[in-house]
């Protein structure tokens, strides 16, 4: 007797190569044609439509009709992480001592659906566990005491209704980078501080080098860092019961125990920042 449900059906439609090749590719968070996926997939045009619409059937994708096109992406952030898990559970079959993509850059930093993934995500989550903004529970992640603190000095936003705090399991890492919308916006943030670009071929994160020095500072597990290029100020983001002097390109906030709190804050209310994607 069966019990709960069937994945059989959801597995069989991910399994056939020109489909996980073409979920692979709307892993990058970018919208795509029919053709494009076509391409991805190795296939022709029509054979590409025919397995679009199963994909649609069981719910992995979305399409938006814009013109005479037709953009296809992941139905939702719960579908990149199943896909990045099945990456990395993937990788242990194949006898292979080193996981993920051979691509430096994609092993570095890269994006996952919409949020950091690689080296450099492993690391930002790290450092947000360490300075208490984000707190590991049995039931999953939660913001801690930390948190209201950073994302107003970050000048985040997040959006309502997703989930704030998400592990998502590094397919090259094998450890936890951040999703969820908080992951979102710091993604989000840092290509809107230009600290970094996502290359438009790959789904791989080129820092700056003014961009690479103020992330690693900012994901030092030391109490006290210098986060500015240009050298004179400072952030602390774990010490509570002091002033926090957060600088980035072209801005400084200074946040004391007074600050609100983001979270609690309504749509449109919260701090002035990049939402996230």
């Amino acid at each position: 007797m069966k019990h709960g449900p069937d994945i059989s059906k959801l597995a069989a439609v991910i399994g056939d190569p020109a489909r996980a090749s073409m979920l692979s590719a709307l892993m990058s968070g970018k919208a795509l044609t029919s053709s494009e996926l076509a391409v991805e997939g190795g296939i022709g045009a029509a054979t590409a439509s025919s397995h679009l619409a199963k994909l649609h059937d069981a719910g992995l994708v979305r399409v938006r009709v814009q013109g005479r096109h037709r953009y296809w992406t992941l139905a939702d952030a719960e579908v990149a992480q199943v896909l990045e898990t099945l990456m990395g559970l993937a990788a242990r079959t194949t006898g292979r001592v080193r996981t993920g993509p051979k691509d430096v850059a994609m092993r570095k930093a890269r994006v996952c659906y919409n949020h950091l993934a690689g080296d450099y995500g492993v690391r930002l989550f790290t450092a947000l566990i360490e300075k208490d903004v984000i707190i590991e529970m049995d039931d999953g992640l939660s913001l801690g005491a930390g948190s209201s603190r950073f994302i107003a000095a970050m000048g985040l936003t997040l959006k309502p209704g997703r989930p704030v705090c998400r592990a998502c399991l590094d397919w090259s890492e094998r450890s936890t980078h951040l999703a969820g919308s908080f992951g979102t916006a710091l993604l989000s943030r840092v290509f809107d501080l230009g600290w970094a670009r996502r290359d438009p071929q790959t789904r791989a994160v080129h820092f700056t080098a003014d961009g690479e020095r103020q992330f690693l500072l900012l994901t030092r597990p030391a109490e006290r860092a210098a986060v500015s290029a240009r050298g004179h100020e400072e952030v602390d983001l774990q010490g509570r019961d002091r002033m926090v002097r957060l600088v980035l390109p072209g801005e400084g906030l200074d946040i004391g125990d007074g600050a609100a709190d983001a979270i609690k804050r309504g749509p449109g209310e919260g701090v002035d920042g990049a939402a996230g994607a």
